[in-house]
């Protein structure tokens, strides 16, 4: 192995995360992490390899090895997705004719439930909020909506009052990667956001660039995802709720919720702009251990 032609292979790579892929400082210098174990690997092997020469086998023996030093699962599939983005490079400039990744399989990532809160915890959590605060109908506003339509806390940061059709009852999310959905938005929603914006935000002095916002701070720009997850904090601790919650809890109770009561995958992943519904499988088993508990509830032959 040429140690010089895997300087310039990688800065080739560094190049084309950076101007291709417009990645972050942060990711490409990840990527580079991922390949830099590979070249140690091939050192200590002995193996004289250049990209083109590896075989999905030799990457087989890698992820096996980085497995052995104790690497977690989600390590294992990160440093994968790190060698498929360089030979992916690596075909683009013509440094290899073929992807030794494609076949090269993923370790088995174990996808388990995060807490997730019941109805009635989630309405002890907003009715512990002091709505005799000026912002207490604003937290009302953000956790009715957030429980309502499954929203990742950036998405309820950047909502904006353009994107709410609420008389057709539906808001307009902006979600991973610039993509926008259509989100159903309940009734309490619905009229809490109207309180909010009536008694609330219209007596708010705005700051220029912050008048589409619909959530303000006090200082009337857009909140951040951190003064949401105090607030979750602070009200559980209110509620005395123990559970580890965030919330991302809210998101996955919506999921949860809409499953137990039967609704199809395909339509709560479009609900939570899960790209890939293998995101929402992780919700097939609870959907399987519900149907189980209503036979077994409610069926004479498991009686």
């Amino acid at each position: 192995m040429s140690a010089q032609m895997w300087v310039a292979y990688k800065k080739g790579f560094k190049a084309w995360l950076r101007l291709e892929k417009s990645l972050s400082d942060h990711s490409v210098s990840a990527y580079l992490h991922d390949i830099e174990k590979l070249t140690q690997y091939l050192q200590l092997q002995g193996w004289m390899y250049n990209p083109d020469q590896l075989t999905m086998e030799h990457l087989q023996q890698f992820i096996r090895w980085i497995g052995e030093l104790g690497m977690t699962q989600t390590s294992q599939a990160r440093i994968l997705s790190g060698l498929r983005s360089f030979y992916t490079y690596c075909l683009t400039e013509q440094i290899t004719r073929e992807d030794p990744t494609v076949l090269l399989e993923s370790p088995k990532l174990k996808r388990t439930l995060p807490d997730t809160l019941s109805f009635p915890e989630i309405e002890l959590l907003i009715n512990a909020i002091d709505r005799s605060k000026p912002e207490g109908e604003r937290n009302k506003a953000i956790l009715e909506t957030m429980y309502s339509c499954g929203l990742r806390v950036s998405e309820v940061v950047g909502l904006q009052i353009s994107c709410l059709f609420l008389e057709s009852g539906f808001i307009r999310v902006v979600g991973k990667g610039n993509k926008e959905r259509l989100v159903p938005i309940g009734d309490n929603a619905i009229r809490q956001i109207g309180i909010y914006r009536e008694h609330t935000r219209r007596f708010q002095e705005i700051k220029p660039g912050n008048e589409d916002i619909l959530f303000l701070n006090r200082r009337g720009t857009a909140l951040t995802r951190v003064m949401i997850f105090l607030l979750i904090k602070e009200l559980a601790k209110k509620a005395g709720i123990t559970k580890s919650i965030s919330p991302h809890t809210f998101r996955h109770s919506f999921a949860t919720h809409l499953v137990e009561g039967g609704a199809d995958l395909r339509a709560v992943q479009e609900m939570l702009g899960h790209e890939s519904i293998t995101t929402t499988e992780i919700y097939t088993h609870l959907d399987r251990e519900f149907l189980r508990k209503t036979l077994a509830n409610f069926h004479p032959a498991f009686h």
